[in-house]
């Protein structure tokens, strides 16, 4: 039974009436790693695989909601008081609900069946799946009116301010924008958004899922964007226009490459050439230049390993099995960094066989399981 049926069919047991479902995708991102938040550009493209929401107006002024892949855990609340549940998922749609009624909108209590095929921990961003579909679902339900950038801004901020984690916008807006065969590069300072198809002609997007995250994912983070700040703030002395790293040009921070501390130097270089490298590698994609756009994920993950110092062994390890397979034309580390997944452009015949000789591999070299997922480009948010 498909995911969709399965929660509608719980939630008619649970509260015998029909619900409305709303599907919600997990996003990779192809190219643009840690240019966010310095103001530049990503390119994210939604999946296939995604969260899905069963919901319906309550008839006793209390919400519960049931996590159906969570051994159907259930959760209570009348939304008087919204504060942290202690149980982490109910979070996320508490969330939604204290972001619509800060902005406005009356959200009555409501009934829930939340379920989906994200893989948790696999750095596709479930928490923004989750977190658009409850608010495309209650905008729905309530007659809000919301557009999708209200929705993704919407999102963000229930992340950021209930759940407590300070994410940039990228995750939300690509869930809620996403179009089937297409990416979207994502301009971070002004939101302006452009759709680039990807004909992969053979090939497809395949994760490889590390299995690990370092403790020195946060921490480490938070260095980088210091260091990128400083990086503006001394830049700013003698370039008096420079308001982010979205500003500079390689020929500006070469010019000034003896002012700036070596590490800040070399921490501004990777985004200064990433935010170049991802503008390239849309127009390898308007020309439907696959080989190109994949030998710039190879840099991507160069500058991610070397300059920027946010990889590790493991997702090393992956992308240098890649480098000697001819059936791969592209592959790099996604997300923050410290483990996670790699993102891989490989040859649809070969991905098995890749996929059975790399897991191999990496359980000789560092001990543990690969988690292999092979993902489609789909639709954005919406009411099934």
């Amino acid at each position: 039974m498909s995911i969709p049926s399965h929660i509608q069919q719980l939630f008619k047991e649970r509260f015998g009436r029909q619900p409305l479902v709303v599907r919600s995708p997990g996003r990779i991102n192809l190219i643009g790693e840690h240019t966010d938040y310095n103001q530049g550009f990503v390119l994210p493209a939604a999946t296939d695989k995604a969260v899905y929401v069963a919901m319906a107006p309550s008839e006793d002024g209390r919400c519960r909601w049931i996590a159906a892949d969570f051994d159907n855990d259930e959760f209570t609340t009348d939304l008087t008081e919204l504060r942290q549940s202690g149980r982490h998922w109910p979070d996320y749609l508490l969330g939604m609900v204290d972001q619509l009624r800060k902005r406005g909108h009356r959200i009555a209590p409501f009934n829930a069946v939340v379920s989906g095929d994200v893989p948790s921990g696999g750095g596709m961003s479930s928490s923004a799946a989750l977190e658009c579909a409850t608010g495309w679902g209650l905008s729905e339900l309530f007659g809000l009116g919301l557009d999708r950038l209200t929705l993704a801004k919407t999102a963000q901020q229930a992340e950021n301010e209930f759940v407590g984690l300070r994410c940039g916008i990228m995750d939300m807006f690509a869930s809620a924008h996403g179009r089937k065969g297409h990416a979207i590069r994502l301009d971070c300072r002004s939101l302006e958004y452009e759709y680039f198809p990807i004909d992969l002609q053979g090939y497809e997007l395949v994760l490889f899922d590390t299995g690990v995250k370092h403790s020195l994912a946060s921490s480490e983070y938070n260095t980088r964007r210091q260091e990128c700040e400083t990086g503006v703030a001394m830049l700013r002395q003698w370039e008096p226009n420079v308001q982010s790293l979205r500003d500079v040009t390689e020929e500006m921070l070469l010019r000034h490459q003896r002012q700036l501390d070596p590490m800040v130097f070399v921490r501004c270089l990777y985004v200064v050439q990433e935010n170049a490298r991802l503008l390239a590698a849309c127009d390898d994609l308007q020309r439907n230049d696959l080989e190109s756009f994949g030998q710039r994920m190879y840099g991507s993950h160069s500058g991610l390993r070397d300059m920027y110092e946010v990889s590790c062994a493991e997702l090393d390890y992956l992308v240098s099995f890649t480098l000697t397979e001819k059936a791969v034309i592209g592959a790099r580390m996604m997300g923050g960094g410290f483990g996670g997944c790699t993102i891989n452009l490989i040859e649809s015949a070969a991905v098995d066989d890749i996929s059975e000789r790399l897991d191999k591999a990496y359980k000789i070299a560092m001990g543990l399981d690969l988690k292999t997922y092979r993902v489609r480009i789909e639709n954005g948010t919406e009411i099934l």
